[in-house]
């Protein structure tokens, strides 16, 4: 559930919280106070594009924090298999917004957007004002009959999803492997000279580090030589060298530590440091009589070194990787030398990954078909309470193998008759837009119960609507809200009086500047509020009686005052 709301410099908002409770919350205000920017805020913190101009003049930054209960153990399944934690079964996003860029963060740890909006997903279900818009979409009405489906299906599309990738690749390779004998005569030849070119290389893994390595060394002979000659005098023992003056470093306190025991120690370190300058000064002389340039290896090794850059400029970056094409190319070659059977072996499995996609296809598709006619009534029954008392609704599910996808082979279409004696039409065809907000909110109420997520926002879903289809429609957001937590911004005064917690939004001028509030209304203020929404700026005695009256009768609703166990 969405508790509370936090908001600070953005747009006409200077700072305000709001606290949500559960039920149905209602906002109202009127036109151009500022209600699309708290919808808009609520967007912001779960991921939504953010733009500097969002930024309130004169402010540095804009801040959205959204804090949101979560009880529901698979919401909490879904948020720890984010990585993300909870803190005491809350979860708190924030968004910074600022000259350059945002910040998003998810109980102090830094997201980004695109996690944010993996959480929305997750936590809360926006309908926006255009949203019904979508269902004239095909694709959004599959998405919405699977939705309604349930687990099931979704394991099962789980399955078609992977078939379907497979058969594919299948069709891909197809595709790329369907050559004349002319080009296949070709691409064999060459093969069968880089594979050969490869296997006269005689390559060993790692040895072109190895070989770089030997290079390198003996193309700087000459400078290794001067430079561990001129180390091993300086070490030595002769002319001065560092082991000769330790060594009569070493006589002068010998000859005087059986005074003072002191000195023990000073000789015991000598001898150490002598030691190790005999055993540098042996291993040196070694190195530099094994330090002998021969012309011969150095051409051969420079030689080697040339074959094995050219081969990696030809085949990959390293002797590793040339191997590999090699086995590539014998792939190759193996398929072009018979190449009917590889053909009919490749066609024989793509045949049967389509085959299997489509057995998979047609189980979909009967479950769809099963759950089509359930959801179907329960649309109808839906409609008939929203004011539709004669509408038809049904759900066509057409299988056409030709539109097999990891999605099946189905063909959705909600269909419906709004006139008693008039047939079934695509929404398109039929519906107004008003008509599309109240077919989107029975769906709404008809998956509610198969939806995990709590908290939905309705964002004037009321648009086209009025009178008894009002009713009906705050009757039906009432029911909702029963087990939902219910956010809707409405302009109808029948809706708003189904308030469990009603906010209102108002623009202010302070300091000559406008500035947008929401606050919390009690009943008297929510009675004056549906007054406001009723009649008009000036509140007259009747506009509050007919208030007082909704309200009342909003209350005394029999399905719905005093079962939500809310406050």
């Amino acid at each position: 559930m969405l508790q509370s709301l936090y908001v600070k410099n953005l747009a006409l908002i200077d700072e305000t919280e709001v606290t949500f409770g559960g039920g149905l919350n209602i906002l109202t205000g009127e036109t151009g106070a500022g209600k699309s920017i708290i919808i808009g805020s609520i967007n912001l913190a779960l991921g939504a594009k953010a733009d500097k101009e969002m930024i309130r003049s004169g402010a540095e930054y804009a801040l959205v924090e959204l804090v949101f209960t979560v009880e529901d153990p698979a919401q909490v399944r879904a948020i720890r298999d984010m990585e993300l934690s909870l803190e005491e079964g809350q979860l708190i996003l924030q968004r910074k917004i600022m000259e350059n860029r945002s910040q998003c963060k998810v109980c102090g740890e830094t997201v980004t957007a695109r996690q944010l909006r993996q959480l929305s997903e997750i936590l809360i279900d926006i309908h926006g004002q255009h949203e019904h818009q979508s269902l004239l979409k095909e694709a959004k009405q599959l998405e919405i009959l699977d939705a309604y489906a349930g687990s099931g299906l979704s394991e099962k599309k789980k399955r078609l999803c992977e078939a379907y990738r497979q058969y594919r690749e299948k069709c891909r390779e197809l595709s790329e492997n369907e050559t004349d004998e002319e080009t296949r005569k070709r691409e064999c030849s060459l093969a069968e000279f880089e594979c050969r070119e490869i296997e006269e290389a005689a390559l060993v893994p790692g040895e072109d580090e190895e070989v770089e390595r030997a290079y390198q060394r003996m193309s700087n002979a000459r400078k290794i030589e001067e430079a561990a000659v001129g180390a091993h005098a300086l070490c030595g023992y002769e002319n001065s060298g560092a082991g000769s003056v330790i060594a009569r470093a070493l006589r002068e306190i010998r000859s005087v530590s059986a005074y003072d025991e002191t000195l023990k120690e000073y000789e015991k370190q000598l001898l150490d440091i002598d030691s190790l300058l005999n055993d540098y000064n042996r291993g040196m002389a070694e190195y530099l009589s094994g330090l002998e340039f021969d012309a011969g290896l150095f051409e051969r090794t420079e030689t080697r070194l040339n074959l094995i850059n050219r081969l990696k400029s030809k085949y990959g970056n390293t002797v590793e990787e040339i191997l590999d094409y090699r086995e590539r190319a014998l792939e190759t070659i193996e398929k072009y030398e018979d190449y009917d059977a590889y053909r009919a072996a490749l066609e024989k499995e793509t045949a049967a990954l389509k085959k299997k996609a489509v057995a998979l296809s047609e189980e979909i598709s009967a479950r769809r078909k099963k759950n089509a006619g359930a959801l179907s009534e329960k649309m109808r029954k839906a409609l008939a309470d929203l004011n539709f008392e004669q509408a038809v609704f049904e759900i066509q599910v057409e299988a056409e193998e030709e539109r097999l996808s990891e999605n099946g082979y189905d063909r959705v279409r909600f269909l419906i008759s709004t006139n008693p004696g008039e047939p079934v039409k695509e929404l398109s065809q039929v519906a107004s837009g008003g008509e599309l907000s109240r077919i989107m909110l029975a769906l709404k109420t008809v998956l509610a119960d198969k939806d995990e997520i709590e908290t939905l926002i309705f964002d004037e879903i009321d648009t086209g609507i009025s009178g008894r289809t009002a009713w009906k429609v705050s009757e039906k957001m009432g029911i909702l809200g029963r087990g939902h937590q219910l956010i809707c911004i409405t302009h109808l005064p029948q809706i708003a009086a189904m308030a469990d917690t009603h906010f209102v939004i108002e623009k202010q001028v302070e300091d000559n500047r406008s500035i947008t509030r929401i606050r919390e209304l009690g009943q008297e203020e929510s009675v004056e509020e549906l007054a406001r929404m009723l009649g008009g700026d000036a509140i007259t005695e009747s506009a509050l009686k007919n208030a007082g009256e909704m309200k009342e009768l909003a209350e005394a609703y029999p399905q719905y005052a005093g079962e939500l166990g809310w406050k």
